[in-house]
């Protein structure tokens, strides 16, 4: 198994509708990659100070099921069009679980 882990801070001008967007247009990636075998996203839950704001934990059976995945038309629009205009900060790692 291959886990993508990625965190985002949002710009202070992100509205809450955009911040709904992105949720909203990630959610829509595992029925259309089938190469997913596993994708949890959400908004932090606020309990500590400094946190980034949203999260995604995607699940591939191997390097390449996610390399499908992060070069895939429908995940680079949602990048293009939803979390790059109001992304403050990012961070990702992948590892072997």
């Amino acid at each position: 198994m291959f886990r993508h882990v990625v965190l985002f801070t949002w710009k202070e001008e992100a509205t809450e509708e955009q911040r709904a967007r992105v949720a909203t247009e990630l959610a829509k990636l595992p029925e259309a990659i089938t190469e997913i075998r596993s994708y949890t996203l959400g908004s932090d839950a606020g309990v500590n100070p400094g946190n980034h704001e949203f999260a995604v934990v995607a699940d591939f059976d191997s390097v390449d099921d996610f390399i499908v995945y992060r070069d895939h038309p429908l995940h680079q629009a949602a990048i293009a069009d939803h979390i790059r205009p109001i992304v403050a900060s990012r961070a990702a790692a992948q590892f072997e679980v």
